[in-house]
């Protein structure tokens, strides 16, 4: 999937010069987190979310030397950082508070990419940009109304023998980064059969349930697996 094929074209979008109380009362209202804010010429500028807003003088938030911050951090905190907290918590309008540096991605961009991007950056929603005018926006709810129409029922190949099963799965395990550390070679290719579409793992008993889940989820995921069987070993 791309980011054309689960984005939300209907954007809710702000005007740079809009006030922060009427911003407030819109993410409020509609119950979302942020929203981006373009220009006259639908073109990216900004986007403003909750987290612009917590500290502003009017509720007695904002941050002040001494009081919100640690004195150590006081102490190593830059004239520059200072007076963009006093701008974010005494500016009127949007312009003033809005985060400028934007992550944004093409309509084209690949949703796992895009999950990789929400995850690593720790944000909520990522524009999607065409020729630098806002045509979409994509955030974690997309995501999983993406996964809720995806078929959830195991991998059908009725014609996969036993063998070729086996060699799918180790093939798969084996370019694993998670399986190919030290711990992991625990597991050799004797410990793993397959029989009438079955895959049966020898494991040692102290094996971690995560293993055990991440071995029985690879297998899973083969085209003409029945189903996974464990068979725990005693430890030496």
């Amino acid at each position: 999937m791309r980011a054309m094929d689960v984005m939300t074209t209907e954007v809710i979008t702000v005007d740079p010069d809009v006030s922060v109380q009427a911003v407030a009362k819109l993410l409020s209202e509609r119950g979302i987190s942020g929203v981006p804010v373009v220009d006259a010429a639908d073109r990216l500028v900004g986007i403003v979310s909750e987290g612009d807003l917590l500290h502003r003088v009017e509720t007695g938030t904002e941050r002040l030397p001494g009081r919100s911050r640690s004195w150590w951090l006081d102490t190593i905190a830059s004239d520059r950082e200072l007076a963009r907290d006093y701008v974010k918590s005494h500016g009127r309008t949007v312009k003033d508070v809005m985060t400028r540096d934007v992550i944004s991605v093409a309509e084209t961009t690949d949703l796992a990419e895009i999950a990789m991007l929400l995850e690593t950056k720790r944000i909520k929603r990522v524009p999607v940009l065409r020729d630098g005018k806002l045509v979409g926006i994509i955030s974690r709810a997309n995501r999983v109304r993406a996964l809720a129409v995806t078929e959830s029922g195991p991998a059908v190949d009725v014609t996969a023998d036993d063998h070729t099963i086996r060699a799918k799965l180790l093939d798969e395990l084996m370019g694993q980064e998670w399986f190919k550390t030290q711990e992991w070679f625990k597991i050799w290719a004797a410990d793993v059969i397959v029989r009438d579409r079955v895959v049966h793992f020898w494991l040692a008993a102290n094996q971690t349930e995560d293993e055990r889940r991440a071995l029985r989820v690879a297998a899973e995921n083969i085209a003409g697996v029945r189903r996974v069987e464990e068979h725990i070993i005693p430890s030496l």
